[in-house]
């Protein structure tokens, strides 16, 4: 057992709720928030490093052992996940120190995003379904408060559709898992897959998987995704930016560990009907990209462009296609971060989230134009840049598992993806400067440092990709195989 899980989950909790207490202190918050995130960060290298040397790492809490008691579990693409969700969740703060504004600051907008990244932390780390469940509803209510925090009134009216479609789908979620609990007599990841395995998955057990896949694809933005582009507009920056960096890669998250350790059994139905989707969200994602002519409208799209796009890996269900879903999985995290950050700035300087009221914006701000475009590169998988190896091997994967299709569909939304970007850049950056440093409506003072930060890191991901190799390779192999995560929970794998 390795005490050291629960520390990503109780760590953000305890500051959140010892910045409540000191609500007025807003030094106090913004010397606290940012160590919340990186000591969560710290602990996911450590365990990474462990992973490498030693296996799955777990922990079973109050001594009970699975699956009748609290299990945390870290396998290699969990710890992953919980690393890059720090480096995220550290720079969307250093941007909303000088962006997010004293009043929200004052209606703890801090604590809000400890909980989400709570919640977070613990849906990566949770060894069973019930609490999966529980962490999801965690970072789901702090992210309520947070899309109305301000009280705007676009903010009021898409918290509503975004609060609506959540609970809905948390109510499926729980019929799910109580169904699933009637059919295994369990709840327990490691002990559902050996139960499911034993039971061989019939059809009403594949019919469960469909209703937890409606679920995952609500949360996701996989193909239900109308709520999406909405509600990811309305929020500052920051808020947004976390957003579409976290909370749809947490659905994500739980789709992969739904259907590479329990529900893998009749891929050809499960795995066809996650295809299907995936293809029909790249497509409908596309459209919309290319279609509006509003920035917060494209960058958001391009957010379900990528859902679709990195569960190709686990349709395929190769080594090669996880590898390049984890790659990419990890690389989408960064850049979306980056480009709401980015375009976050863009709409402070101007005034105006519409194209045609943008221009030339290179010659006064050029930093930031050309740290876009190379964000913009790295979305469309140029090499060497970070997009690149995630999106070669998921191509590649879905060829050799005889899915032309998909892939082909793949290699279509990277070129809508350039499309939509490219006329981002040339509209907002090229062109007649039409408006002096004087007229901007905002300034670029104290939010470049996230955006370079986050720029460094995607091209240390590009170029040094064999670096990380290793680590996601060991991921990768670890969703093939079931059997390690069962016989590190369970010790002999079965009871």
């Amino acid at each position: 057992m390795n005490n050291l899980l629960i520390l990503p989950i109780a760590f953000p909790l305890f500051i959140g709720m010892l910045l409540i207490i000191f609500r007025k202190n807003i030094w106090l918050h913004r010397l606290l928030s940012p160590v919340a995130c990186i000591f969560p960060g710290t602990v996911a290298l450590i365990l990474m490093n462990q992973i490498k040397d030693s296996g799955i790492q777990t922990l079973q809490l109050g001594g009970w052992q699975a699956p009748y008691g609290i299990s945390l579990v870290a396998d290699m693409f969990a710890a992953i996940l919980l690393f890059v969700t720090s480096i995220v969740a550290l720079c969307c703060l250093l941007y909303a120190f000088h962006s997010i504004g004293k009043e929200r600051e004052k209606y703890y907008f801090y604590p809000l995003i400890l909980f989400l990244i709570t919640g977070v932390n613990g849906a990566f780390l949770t060894g069973d379904l019930f609490n999966l469940y529980v962490f999801f509803e965690v970072f789901l209510v702090s992210s309520y408060v947070l899309i109305t925090l301000g009280g705007t009134r676009n903010q009021l009216r898409e918290s509503l559709k975004y609060i609506m479609i959540n609970v809905i789908s948390s109510a499926f979620f729980l019929v799910g898992v109580a169904y699933l609990y009637a059919v295994t007599g369990t709840l327990n990841f490691a002990h559902l897959s050996v139960r499911v395995a034993e039971a061989g998955q019939n059809g009403l057990i594949t019919t469960i998987s469909f209703l937890f896949l409606i679920v995952f694809s609500l949360k996701a933005g996989l193909f239900l995704f109308y709520w999406l582009p909405g509600s990811y507009s309305v929020p500052p920056g920051a808020i947004a930016a976390i957003f579409a960096a976290l909370l749809t890669k947490v659905g994500i998250y739980a789709i992969f560990r739904m259907f590479t350790l329990i529900f893998y059994h009749q891929p050809q139905v499960t795995h066809m009907g996650i295809g299907i989707l995936a293809a029909l969200t790249m497509i409908l994602g596309a459209m919309g990209a290319v279609g509006y002519r509003d920035l917060k409208k494209i960058l958001t799209y391009n957010v379900i462009i990528s859902v679709g796009f990195i569960l190709i890996g686990l349709v395929a269900f190769t080594e090669q296609s996880l590898l390049g879903s984890i790659y990419y999985l990890i690389h989408d995290m960064i850049i979306k971060a980056l480009v709401f950050l980015i375009g976050a700035t863009i709409i402070g300087l101007t005034g105006t989230s519409k194209l045609k009221d943008m221009s030339g914006l290179i010659r006064t701000h050029p930093a930031l134009g050309w740290m876009f475009f190379i964000a913009v590169l790295s979305m469309v998988g140029i090499p060497p840049l970070s997009g690149f190896l995630g999106k070669l091997y998921i191509t590649k994967g879905a060829f050799a598992a005889s899915y032309f299709w998909l892939g082909g569909f793949g290699l279509l939304a990277s070129i809508f993806i350039l499309y939509s970007l490219i006329k981002v850049f040339m509209d907002v950056f090229w062109g007649e400067t039409v408006m002096s440093e004087d007229e901007e409506k905002g300034t670029t003072k104290g939010v470049m440092l996230p955006i370079v930060l986050l720029t460094g890191i995607s091209l240390a991901l590009g170029l040094g990709a064999e670096g990380i190799h290793e680590y996601v390779l060991i991921a990768a192999k670890g969703l093939l195989d079931p059997n390690q995560y069962i016989f590190a929970v369970l010790d002999k794998g079965g009871i």
